[in-house]
């Protein structure tokens, strides 16, 4: 999978947690632009660890801030194979 098709889906995945309704994009800044806290940031991790079954260690958690972020990671490990 490639990052451009992974962005859309971590959108739709983000969309329990958009409440203001913000355009969702690559350099959308997950915790800070969504006002996420972190037991919402979790949840959502674990529903794109679900998604994509891969797992993601709390290191890139912590790290990891734009939706592009995340779904560089979830396409390293998707093309890991």
């Amino acid at each position: 999978m490639t990052e451009a098709e992974i962005i859309p889906i971590i959108c739709d995945l983000l969309g329990p947690y958009n409440l203001e309704g913000k355009l969702l994009a690559a350099e959308t800044d997950i915790p800070a632009e969504l006002n996420i806290d972190s037991v919402g940031v979790l949840d959502f991790i674990m529903e794109v660890e679900d998604h994509f079954d891969i797992e993601i260690p709390m290191n890139v958690v912590s790290e990891t801030r734009t939706v592009i972020d995340l779904a560089r990671y979830v396409a390293a490990q998707k093309n890991k194979a």
